[in-house]
């Protein structure tokens, strides 16, 4: 009788073993299986307010998400070397030709989900008898003889090295943020003051400002582009299931522009997108099927 519990034992023994050996790996998305994801973002509005936006909801599906926060060339690099797993920002077929041109080797390039983005030259509406980069130079001393521009390393501030080459125009690009530059056209379009600044949309500034394109009458900087993601080699592998969502995010300008002027009305961006996703909740299920 003795020997007999003691195989009974050892037989509930082996078989807990088994059964737990069994569960692991299948724990909602994937158990052993690593669900940490790295975004890589630039400190630019609507980079900030999509790359929060998805934190959340990745979130929201049991995923550990970190955002980490680098100037543009960097996060190309940190895509390729895998220290990154998704950047949510990648315009082309023209902006961002050159790091694609370098990178595109080493990474996976996925959907568009914004089409018909525009930059440039931006200066406030109220400059009424100024049209074109080409008349910048006789404006040269009302300007200080400054562009103001963000982070050196942006595709845009190269194109406007090119445009200020192009152009003969005798003027400095000043480089520095997304945030700073937007401090200096607030404080320029609030004491309604002469600047003209290197800008994009999708942008919250065309809806809080009433700002205007230069005309580029050389096409420096290109026909519209549409903005795509892009994730590390064998991101698609480990993680299918978020590449399916994320190939069915689709923005338009009323939609991105809602979300980024909440996240700026917060002032916190994990707030405000999540603020934005629980008033959006049918959108963004749409994505999540």
């Amino acid at each position: 009788m003795k020997r007999w519990l003691n195989l009974l034992f050892l037989a509930l023994l082996v078989s807990g073993i088994v059964l737990t050996g069994c569960n692991n790996g299948d724990d909602g998305n994937g158990g052993a299986q690593d669900n940490s994801v790295v975004i890589g973002l630039n400190n630019w509005a609507e980079n900030v307010a999509v790359s929060n936006m998805w934190k959340v909801l990745l979130e929201e599906k049991n995923y550990e998400v970190e955002l980490k926060s680098m100037e543009k060339a960097p996060v190309w690099l940190g895509i390729t070397r895998d220290e990154l797993d998704i950047a949510a920002e990648v315009w082309l077929p023209h902006t961002d030709k050159p790091l694609m041109d370098k990178y595109e080797e080493n990474l996976d390039m996925h959907e568009i989900w914004y089409e018909n983005t525009g930059l440039g030259l931006v200066v406030p509406s109220y400059m009424e008898d100024i049209s074109s980069i080409e008349e910048l130079n006789e404006r040269k001393e009302e300007f200080g003889g400054r562009i103001v521009g963000i982070d050196p390393g942006a595709s845009l501030t190269s194109m406007t090295q090119d445009a200020i080459e192009e152009y003969g125009l005798e003027f400095d690009l000043v480089t520095s943020s997304g945030p700073a530059m937007m401090a200096e056209l607030s404080k320029a379009y609030k004491d309604k003051e002469p600047i003209v600044v290197t800008l994009w949309n999708p942008h919250w500034a065309f809806s809080g400002y009433d700002l205007k394109y230069l005309e580029d009458p050389k096409k420096v900087y290109g026909d519209p582009d549409d903005i795509y993601y892009m994730t590390r080699k064998g991101f698609e592998e480990d993680h299918p299931e978020v590449i399916k969502w994320m190939n069915n995010w689709q923005m338009d300008d009323e939609t991105l522009g809602s979300l980024m002027a909440t996240v700026k009305e917060t002032g916190d961006p994990a707030e405000g997108a999540k603020a934005w996703i629980d008033e959006n909740r049918d959108l963004v299920d749409q994505w999540l099927k």
